[in-house]
């Protein structure tokens, strides 16, 4: 035999009786505080405050009024710190100016020629620039004028900040007497044309870029055409740009690259 479901109500089977709300909680829907009718909660306010009226938490937590500001971007202010000091280094010859030397005299022929010429020359513009050009049209075919430009512009300004530098510093090279090498151009060259190129086409090739901007400096330094610190530095100058464009500074001699 089924057993007939009895009416919800109280333990003594009477099914006339209201629910009694438990002490300390407040029902979902009562009468307003007035008796309109209109749900409130227990407080007084109704179920569903304005955002305007909800306070303000110390730590700024998302959904209050305020605007909560942002995180500062570090590697700008990052690059621009580290460029300072390797710069201040470089011109006082400091210990770490000292240590690059060191560094340098005992890299300096080391590896195969032929590969470590052939990274070196990732740097040079007759290779760099053609890739970020591909990138380029390939960016405004696809509709990315303001892209496109922001690249040439920052392309320009490797030129129009390296060669200033070169003039400040005039640092000598290390196989040679002539000076000039601080920063490097060729590394600018690699970096601004390389990661503007992965920006300008899918940004998933940000790795393979900055593969081939180390890669450069690597050729450089086992090469013997600039110092470690000529490299670290041009790359701290230009990581601080966002998309970092080349520069052209191609010296007659082999041991005098940009």
């Amino acid at each position: 035999m089924r057993e007939t479901p009895r009416p919800q109500g109280t333990a003594g089977g009477s099914g006339t009786e209201h629910p009694q709300p438990r002490p300390g909680r407040a029902l979902a829907h009562t009468a307003g505080a007035f008796g309109s009718g209109t749900p409130h909660r227990s407080d007084g306010r109704p179920p569903h405050t304005p955002r305007g009226a909800r306070h303000t938490g110390p730590a700024g937590r998302p959904g209050t009024t305020p605007p909560v500001p942002g995180r500062p971007a570090l590697l700008p202010l990052l690059s621009v710190l580290l460029f300072g000091i390797v710069t201040w280094q470089v011109v006082a010859h400091g210990p770490l100016a000292r240590l690059d030397e060191r560094a340098s005299r005992a890299l300096a022929g080391r590896g195969p020629a032929p590969l470590t010429e052939f990274l070196a020359d990732l740097g040079n513009t007759q290779v760099a620039l053609p890739v970020l050009a591909a990138a380029m049209a390939y960016a405004l075919w696809r509709g990315r004028r303001v892209q496109v430009l922001y690249a040439g512009l920052a392309m320009v300004l490797v030129p129009a900040l390296v060669v200033p530098m070169k003039l400040l510093v005039d640092r000598v090279g290390p196989l040679t007497t002539e000076t000039g090498y601080y920063p490097s151009g060729h590394t600018a060259t690699a970096l601004v044309a390389y990661c503007g190129a992965a920006l300008l086409v899918d940004r998933r090739l940000m790795p393979v870029a900055v593969l081939l901007t180390v890669a450069t400096g690597v050729g450089l330094v086992l090469r013997g055409y600039h110092w470690p610190l000529d490299v670290v530095g041009s790359a701290c100058l230009f990581a601080t740009i966002g998309t970092r464009r080349s520069l052209g500074t191609a010296p007659g001699r082999r041991t005098g690259r940009g």
